[in-house]
Formats: C-alpha cells, structure tokens, sequence
C-alpha cells in the first residue's frame, strides 16, 4: 500500500487537475482525495511534484529476439521506467518477426516479471515480406494489441487495402509506417540542404506523404482505422488534418525527436541523428509542433530504436537508422513543449498516456478509482543533464547526450508497485 501525498494529480481522463492525495491498495487507485490516511502505508511526500497516469508509448522496438545485444525486455523495460513509461507497445521487426501466437506467447513469457507492462503489436504480413496477411484475428487472440509492419512500409495498395477490411473486422488498429520503400532506399538524411552538402542521396518528404494520403483514403474507403507512424512533415499534418474533418477514421503520432530537432543536427552529429524517417527541416518542425496544438496529432511516441555503439560508429551512409528515446522522452517533451508555453501539462499527459491508450484500447492511461496504479511522480522544474552511459537501456544511440532538460522523473509505480525511484545513483 502507498499513499501519496500532496501532489499536483493531472489526469485528462477524468479531468482532474489539482492537489491531492492518491491512496494505492492492492494493485489499484483506491482513493484521491484531501488528507487521506491508511495505517501501514508506505508514505511519499510529493509536495511540488506531479502526480500523472503512466505514461504510455505505442511505439517501441525493444529488439527481443533475436536482436538482444542491442536491447532486450528486461532492459527496455527498465529504461521505460526510468523514463515514467509504465505501458510500452512493442513493434513485430524482430528475428523471428511476431507474426504469430507463438511469437506472441514468446513476448507475454519474457514480459511477465518486467517492471512495466509489454503490449505486442503483431505484424500485418508474414515476415513483414509486404506478401502475405497474418491471421489477425488468431494474433489478436494471443494478445496482439495493434498491427504493424514497421520498419518495412506496406507497399502494394491491394494488401493494405485488405488488411484495413481484416483489421476492422477483427476490432484491430494498423500503424502504418508511411514511406515509399522505392523512394528512399536506405538512403541517410532528408533530401534538401544538407543532403545537398554532403552530396549523399535523400529521403523526400513527399515519399512519407504519398503514403500518408493513401492510407488516409484506403481508411476512408474500407471504414476502418488507421494510425499514422511517426509524422515528420508538415504537409503529412496537413494530409492528416483534412482527413479528419472529413471523417476518416485515422490517428498519428509523431516523436520528440520531430519537435526538438532539424536536418542540420546530422552535419553535427552524423549517424546519431540518423532515423526513419528522417529529421526535416525548420518548417516541418513547426507543423509537427502546430499539429500536436491542434489535435491533428493525437499522441506522442518515442520509436525507440536501440543499436549498439559498433553500428552507430560506422559512417553515416552504413549506419543503422534509430535512436533510444523512453528515458529522454517527458523531459524533451515538457521542455521543448511546456516550459515554452506552447502545450499545458493536462496536453502533454493526454498525449503522452491517455490518447495513446485510448487508440489501442489499453486499460491505462488513467488514475481513476478502481484503475491499474500506473503513476509517475516527476518534478516540473527540476534540470538535469543527459548522460548515456547511466541509462537503463543496453543502447547509448542518442543525439541528446549532454543537453540540459527541465522536468525529472521521480518515481515510477507500476501496478502499484514502484518500478523506479530516483537517486543520485541513477535510480533503483
């Protein structure tokens, strides 16, 4: 039993918004209120801090198996914690691919005594070969949370478009991964200035909005929802934007890394700024951070993508897309976002845990009486610096190493147990 005190409690599910106690019994939210008391409880003071459904990310490779020297499910659940990311829905890009219930049952195995909880996508196609549909509804019954071949975007019209009927009669979501493969290869950067000065071939925005549009139509026509991977154009918010107000059913994310940063941060740091897709441009950032505003984009994900030091050292054009993103993701996000007036921290939450969990039909996201006790604690204001190597994560692949932040997670409780309490040794 913990009982938190005297914590600002922000919950965009129930609209709380305001100072209280949250009392936590036998895996629960059991009561928040004024001056709650329980005998025996373990007490946390959280005066000055925030008190906030788990986060929940919907978009996460966490490389398990087949892939565990970059990461694995007890390290990407331990960084997720580490970052108040309590739900974490894993992508089916691993060897071999989830894209049946015994790879499923291989996850919920692995996932049963991680400190967060692990919600697997299933893949769309069999090894994401883009040939052959899963049996959705025999993934869906294993467990699978959402559908997806990220990492390899559904190429043909014809199989996407079947796969939007079979996920709507199955009460499944696609994530589409919105890139023409044709057009962008495995080339490096965003086509424009800087691919321009480093003479390398690149990744146009028009092959992600190409893709965008025919999701948003194939959605439009069969019925059926679609969720958007992470955007990074402004044209694709503005694709996304007129889709909805005519009715589609579609739903997009985007990352902080499309928020916080440009193209130009690859002339400084080479292939740990390299992801797909691509960072763009100044203008494209703006739209990103417009859409999140305006509620064209529903939900703030990391695409976590660990790889080792090994791969993320070769050049630029050799180097794997990716970087880690779920300990760095609420304080990028409260930094780039809150602390500059642009989004209130009810926004942020509702983007970053309660919409997220509304569009894969999670039971989280939310501190209402009787809810699984997913909680994080942070402090708003507190800075820090980023430093890799203390990160929970087997991965140090990011472009944030050495930038200041402002908001520090304190603890993260995961059903009702804490999962990470902050120290100066970097957590337990």
């Amino acid at each position: 039993m913990i009982l938190l005190r005297s914590a600002r409690v922000i919950d965009p599910d129930s609209g709380l918004d305001g100072v209280f106690d949250i009392l936590i019994r036998d895996g629960k939210i059991a009561e928040i209120g004024e001056a709650l008391s329980a005998d025996g409880a373990r007490i946390i003071d959280a005066h000055g801090l925030c008190a906030v459904p788990g986060l929940v990310d919907m978009h996460v490779h966490l490389r398990d198996p087949g892939y565990t020297y970059k990461e694995d499910i007890a390290s990407g659940t331990a960084a997720a914690a580490r970052g108040g990311v309590t739900s974490v829905a894993c992508m089916p890009n691993t060897k071999p691919v989830i894209d049946s219930a015994e790879a499923l049952r291989y996850i919920a195995g692995a996932a049963e005594h991680a400190p967060v909880r692990v919600f697997p996508y299933g893949a769309v196609s069999l090894g994401q070969s883009g040939n052959a549909l899963t049996d959705f509804a025999a993934l869906k019954a294993a467990g699978a949370v959402a559908l997806s071949d990220d990492g390899n975007p559904v190429m043909s019209a014809q199989l996407m478009r079947r796969a939007l009927v079979a996920a709507r009669e199955s009460g499944l979501v696609i994530s589409s991964h919105c890139e023409d493969a044709e057009m962008v290869r495995n080339y490096a950067v965003n086509d424009g200035a800087v691919s321009l000065k480093l003479g390398l071939n690149g990744r146009p925005a028009i092959a992600e909005e190409l893709m965008v549009a025919r999701d948003a139509m194939l959605a439009q026509e069969t019925g059926a929802r679609v969720h958007i991977a992470h955007v990074s154009t402004a044209r694709s918010v503005e694709i996304i934007r007129r889709a909805k107000a005519d009715g589609v059913a579609i739903t997009a994310e985007t990352c902080p890394q499309y928020f916080t940063l440009t193209e130009d941060e690859v002339l400084a740091q080479g292939s740990l700024a390299r992801v797909n897709p691509p960072l763009r441009t100044e203008a494209d950032r703006l739209a990103i951070v417009a859409g999140l505003r305006d509620g064209t984009l529903d939900a703030i994900a990391t695409d976590h993508a660990p790889h080792s030091v090994e791969e993320k050292s070769r050049p630029l054009e050799d180097a794997p897309s990716g970087m880690v993103g779920l300990e760095t993701s609420l304080a990028l996000t409260l930094t780039a976002l809150y602390h500059t007036g642009l989004l209130a921290l009810t926004d942020i939450i509702r983007l970053m845990a309660a919409a997220p969990a509304r569009i894969l039909g999670l039971d989280a996201g939310t501190l209402r009486v009787g809810a699984i006790a997913d909680v994080v604690l942070f402090a708003p204001d507190e800075t820090w610096t980023v430093e890799p190597s203390l990160f929970a994560s087997k991965s140090r692949n990011t472009p944030f190493g050495g930038r200041q932040l402002r908001g520090k997670v304190k603890y993260t409780i995961s059903r009702g147990k804490i999962a990470y309490a902050d120290n100066e040794n970097g957590g337990k």
